[in-house]
């Protein structure tokens, strides 16, 4: 009994403690980029992610570097008479799974994005398929989100 009320408390211990950290980290996310926030499916934790791998303006030149970096540039799997893509595993993974995280979200509460993926899988679209056109997606709009935020504090300064 003691062993499980001394596990308890430092679940609760470790609860509390992660709940300030992601309030912590929420602060500073909105402080650099609060469009980030905005997007939705971004929270704290994957947002985050995304602005330690885009580190700093002019790291990545191209939606397509940025596609790279965060492992959702397509890749040509085609075999015989079947034309398919498939996602780069190379890159930066943790991005990739903040990125995975937030298609997640978008496809269980974000109403565009299920009406979105509704009308893929009536196409005979595999949910693999959906979530890698999901990604590639997010990929792009939040390189445009973080390119519109830097563009707007270099004017500033």
């Amino acid at each position: 009994m003691r062993v499980l009320r001394s596990t308890a408390r430092r679940i609760q211990f470790l609860t509390a403690e992660a709940n300030d950290l992601e309030t912590e980290l929420e602060i500073l996310v909105a402080a650099v980029a609060p469009e980030l926030l905005a997007e939705p499916g971004v929270g704290p934790i994957s947002g985050a992610q995304i602005l330690n791998a885009w580190s700093h303006p002019g790291r990545i030149r191209s939606e397509a570097a940025f596609g790279m970096l965060s492992g959702t540039a397509p890749i040509p799997a085609s075999s015989g008479q079947t034309i398919r893509y498939r996602l780069n595993r190379s890159g930066d993974r943790q991005l990739n799974r903040a990125l995975h995280t937030i298609v997640l979200s978008r496809m269980r509460f974000h109403a565009e994005t299920r009406a979105y993926v509704q009308r893929r899988t009536a196409e005979g679209r595999t949910p693999r398929q959906i979530k890698r056109c999901l990604k590639r997606y997010v990929a792009r709009s939040l390189f445009r989100t973080l390119k519109a935020t830097t563009a707007k504090i270099q004017q500033a300064a």
